[in-house]
């Protein structure tokens, strides 16, 4: 029987004709193979925590959920050896065990790690690039069911488009990551203004190894993110911390969300109280613990990057239009800081960067909010994460991708049969 598959903030569902969970790279090399002798396609999907459309298919869909853990690690390199279906809250805990950590984080932990760092995923932090940069090799199974261990001395120009690759090019199965030794992060969650946080963002950013803001629309109110290592012994909050994100955080919003999605005037009302009284505090736990946040209120989210250089210039913008058109809205917008990478076609390719993430409740109109702030993007070369919600076509990604027809002439290459593309990838890469 057919299985419908939705992702987490139901922005597509799907029912594809087979659903594959293979337990190994030969078994995913074989799967592909057959596909390719019977005209069929292959999407692989992780934990659905994308909401653009680059799972979606009514043919075969894979997923390697069946296929997680550590394969090896080591102490003296500081690598591990994953396997591409590991959710990251496992690989976390599991590297943990033998004192190793990520250097850097994203704030969501439920993901696989190969659909995370396929899509471009990343944390926050003067130092720090998107999370693909710890990738120092990984295996592939290309759409022509070819098996290819790539690197950067091994056919480094593939490794270089698989890193962030949407899932088309094949499967990563497995991939060796570069760790560092396990270490603790003091977190410190306080109030401040927009025109602080803007003002003085570099400084921000150069005194805390991770530093990210939170701006409520209606105000001019922030909650600022400070988050440094420290030696200090863990200091979680404990039971009364748990009470806070769970009550209050997660089931408290979720209740007065739904004012805002029925009651129009409640909505800059619910913003500003959530301003007001922003979690207020300082932690210290492993640094898996900090980063990542429990997130249940399901919402709509769209992301995009701009260059440093035009950060106040886009903010501003933004700031005007959502006051002036009075869009209803209450979530905040996110605001991170990304440094440059060389993946050829990660968001954060060749340049330093802002990520501001605009995110709507769940039910609540988005369209027209997300349409007007997107192409107050494009006015400042936004380019979108690729796992949230965007309108680009072909010729968009082209206009801000410099290495855009590059990457589908290597993806081509490999999957010359197109059996690992879906109906919205063959849009973007101009393939039908």
């Amino acid at each position: 029987m057919s299985k419908t598959i939705e992702s987490w903030g139901k922005s597509y569902s799907c029912t594809p004709r087979d659903l594959k969970y293979p337990r190994s790279t030969e078994e995913v090399a074989q799967i592909i193979q057959e596909a390719n002798q019977q005209g069929r396609n292959v999407r692989v999907i992780g934990s659905g925590h994308s909401w653009t459309y680059l799972v979606p298919t009514n043919d075969i869909l894979i997923s390697l959920d069946e296929y997680q853990g550590l394969l090896h690690t080591d102490s003296t390199s500081m690598t591990a050896e994953v396997k591409a279906g590991t959710k990251l809250h496992r690989l976390f805990d599991l590297l943990h065990k033998h004192d190793m950590a990520l250097i850097n984080q994203g704030d969501i932990d439920v993901q696989s790690i190969a659909g995370a760092l396929s899509t471009g995923t990343h944390g926050t932090g003067r130092e720090f690039g998107t999370l693909a940069t710890v990738i120092e090799e990984m295996t592939l199974v290309t759409g022509a069911g070819e098996i290819m261990r790539l690197s950067e001395k091994n056919n480094p120009e593939l490794f270089k488009a698989a890193q962030v690759s949407l899932g088309a090019l094949g499967v990563i199965t497995d991939m060796k990551i570069k760790t560092v030794k396990s270490f603790k992060l003091e977190y410190i969650s306080k109030g401040g203004t927009l025109e602080d946080a803007i003002g003085n963002f570099d400084r921000y950013n150069a005194d805390n190894r991770n530093f990210e803001f939170y701006w409520f629309p209606f105000t001019n109110l922030v909650q600022l993110k400070l988050v440094n290592e420290t030696q200090e012994p863990i200091r979680d909050g404990g039971f009364w911390r748990e009470v806070d994100d769970i009550l209050i955080e997660n089931i408290g919003y979720e209740v007065l969300s739904k004012l805002s999605k029925y009651w129009a005037w409640w909505t800059p009302r619910f913003s500003k109280f959530s301003a007001k009284y922003v979690p207020k505090g300082r932690w210290v736990n492993w640094s898996h613990k900090i980063f990542a946040t429990k997130r249940w209120v399901r919402f709509k989210e769209m992301e995009y990057n701009v260059p440093r250089e035009k950060f106040e210039a886009c903010m501003e913008e933004i700031v005007k239009t959502i006051h002036d058109r009075k869009f209803r809205v209450h979530m905040p917008m996110e605001i991170r800081y990304v440094k440059a990478d060389d993946i050829m076609i990660s968001p954060a390719t060749g340049r330093n960067c802002v990520y501001m993430a605009v995110h709507q409740y769940l039910g609540m109109e988005y369209e027209d909010y997300f349409k007007t702030l997107e192409q107050i993007f494009w006015k400042y070369e936004g380019r979108p994460h690729f796992g949230k919600m965007n309108t680009l076509d072909y010729e968009g990604f082209k206009r801000i991708h410099p290495n855009w027809d590059r990457f589908i002439a290597l993806r081509n290459q490999v999957d010359p049969n197109q059996t690992m593309l879906n109906d919205y990838l063959k849009k973007i890469f101009n393939l039908q």
